[in-house]
């Protein structure tokens, strides 16, 4: 299963290596023009049947991860953030560091070093104990710089929900690679599997140059926040105003902190879904940003909109989807290849 590697698969920021040598061997047959630019990100080309839109699609090969930046001289490891990661959850979750995955565990650095500092989860009084008992066998294990990926297991949890790490934005990634198997559709698709969305959308941008789209869609995992307030009292009945939710379909942003989703773009989409009966939802909750947002600012500017699996637990080494969503989104960017015409964009 092709979601299941692609999340196994360790590719911080930077250095997405492993994602990308999955990608290719699977895109190979069925597209044209395949490159892979300066900066990392994969784009390629199928071409349409109905000489239409040409229709950029975008998923991040990136994941958040560590990197290391120093080393204690009882061998201990100094790492600091790659992308946005909740410090909350890091005290005691495995890691796998540098191209050989040593295996770490991050602890709370020794009381004697962090004394009259905020008792607060921070980075700075956090490290990564990789068993050794010196600075210089650490050294020799590790290196500054090496990147860190949560050390994480892709599970089935049900016949429907599937647990793993990176869902952001490998199950974007596996939906590309579907999508074009599928292929070919009314439309072109340019495909772009991009580098550094976690720390800036930087591939994107580069790829969008390159490409040259009409429009774009950015797919996405995106949060899912459907499980009950652990400190709301459980006798008051609240209505529940959740991002997004497991199991209602694919999610639609309507705006997020990069991007407003071009109306006539969107519109498209919520009738590709009504027309062929897929359930989705709409994103209301404003927060983070996607490829979407660097896209739509290139060359003259680009109609962009971001399809999304909702994801519970996102930018963790647990996150969960469910496999319902995941067929629903493939359906209805699909449809949606095969609905978008130029017409469908003109402004009035």
């Amino acid at each position: 299963m092709l979601l299941k590697e692609l999340s196994e698969a360790v590719g911080v920021s930077g250095q997405e290596d492993a994602v990308r040598q999955l990608i290719l061997p699977a895109i190979r047959d069925h597209v044209t023009d395949v490159r892979i630019d300066p900066l990392g990100n994969v784009t390629a080309v199928q071409r349409g049947t109905g000489g239409g839109l040409r229709v950029m699609l975008a998923a991040h090969m990136d994941e958040i991860g560590f990197m290391v930046t120093g080393f204690d001289g009882d061998g201990l490891v100094r790492f600091t953030a790659v992308g946005g990661v909740d410090e909350r959850i890091l005290p005691g979750l495995r890691v796998r560091l540098g191209d050989s995955a040593v295996p770490g565990v991050v602890i709370w650095a020794p009381i004697h070093k962090t004394a009259g500092q905020n008792n607060t989860v921070q980075i700075k009084n956090l490290r990564i104990d990789i068993g050794a008992s010196s600075k210089d066998e650490a050294q020799s294990r590790v290196k500054l710089g090496d990147r860190a990926a949560f050390d994480s297991r892709f599970l089935e949890l049900s016949p429907t929900v599937v647990r793993g790490k990176a869902f952001d934005d490998r199950v974007g990634c596996a939906l590309l690679v579907d999508i074009l198997q599928g292929g070919p559709y009314a439309c072109d698709v340019l495909a772009a599997f991009t580098v550094q969305e976690e720390i800036g959308l930087r591939g994107a941008r580069v790829a969008a140059r390159i490409l040259q789209p009409d429009v774009a869609l950015a797919l996405e995992g995106t949060t899912a926040n459907d499980i009950p307030d652990p400190l709301a009292d459980p006798d008051e009945e609240v209505e529940p105003n959740p991002a997004c939710r497991l199991g209602a379909g694919p999610a639609l942003t309507l705006m997020d902190r990069s991007l407003i989703a071009d109306p006539r773009l969107l519109a498209c989409l919520r009738r590709a879904a009504e027309a062929e009966g897929i359930p989705y939802q709409l994103k209301t909750a404003l927060g983070g940003g996607t490829d979407a947002g660097a896209i739509h600012l290139t060359n003259s500017g680009v109609p962009s909109a971001v399809i999304s699996v909702p994801c519970r637990y996102i930018h963790s080494p647990a996150a969960l989807l469910n496999r319902d969503d995941y067929a629903h989104t493939l359906r209805l960017v699909q449809a949606a290849l095969n609905h978008l015409t130029p017409d469908a964009l003109r402004r009035a």
